[in-house]
């Protein structure tokens, strides 16, 4: 049976629902979903160490990630992880086979990093918090109305503040890693990269999600709250107008 349970910042558009505990382990993909994102750097890492042979690295990196898809298909399981692990897998694995330097799995993850990075920073610097149209876009899809869904929550000050601190907060996890593990790529230490983006990873993103929850759970409740209310009202209000306006008829 496939698992239905929000991952990643998915999981933030339900922080603050009554009744629903928050999991910092369901959110970054559960026990088997972290051994699957973690597995082939481990074995990237400790394979090149102890044999030096970067094609044979690459090689079993490769098996071993296409097997984590192909279990999940067999079992019948959401592949949607385990695909973009995938993917991100094997440009890194191209990355290192076509400049053979094992140092160079590590190159899209420096670029993804520095991406994510200047694109928060923009964000910020427009005061549009960018974890925020990505958290606010998951829990209620703008398919039609923009402006009035962009409005309902960059107008609530004490939602817009928590989600500001959230993209900053990101924002520095993404060049952190940059400062600390590019110096160990220019300076060709490959284990020591390799153990320092493993460490920098699931572990980061876990505490990353987990202080973010705690930042914008209480504000995003009492929007939630709000919201509910104000559509309450606007019902009532649609329910009673017909029969103001029936009386009206009456009485002329």
């Amino acid at each position: 049976m496939a698992d239905n349970k929000r991952t990643g910042l998915s999981a933030l558009a339900d922080a603050g629902n009554e009744g629903e505990d928050f999991s910092v382990i369901d959110a970054i993909g559960g026990p088997r979903g972290v051994i699957e994102s973690m597995l082939p750097g481990v074995v990237f890492v400790v394979l090149f160490v102890a044999t030096s042979n970067l094609n044979l690295t690459i090689a079993v990196s490769a098996v071993l990630a296409v097997s984590q898809v192909i279990v999940r298909l067999i079992q019948r399981q959401s592949v949607m992880g385990a695909v973009s692990g995938l993917v991100a897998v094997g440009i890194c694995l191209i990355w290192a086979w076509q400049t053979h330097e094992a140092r160079n799995y590590y190159i899209f993850g420096f670029i993804t990093n520095a991406g994510y990075a200047a694109l928060l920073a923009v964000s910020l610097i427009a005061r549009v918090p960018g974890l925020g149209l990505v958290v606010e876009f998951i829990r209620s899809l703008p398919t039609e109305h923009f402006k009035a869904w962009f409005h309902d929550w960059m107008d609530d000050k004490a939602l817009k503040r928590a989600y500001m601190i959230v993209t900053g907060l990101w924002a520095g996890l993404f060049l952190l890693r940059l400062v600390v593990q590019v110096p160990l790529y220019l300076t060709n230490h490959v284990a020591a990269l390799g153990v320092t983006r493993l460490l920098m990873g699931i572990p980061f993103w876990a505490l990353a999600i987990w202080v973010s929850y705690l930042i914008i759970a209480t504000p995003m409740h009492r929007h939630k709250v709000a919201a509910k209310k104000t559509q309450t009202e606007v019902a009532v209000d649609a329910e009673l107008e017909p029969r103001a306006i029936g009386k009206d008829d009456d009485a002329s």
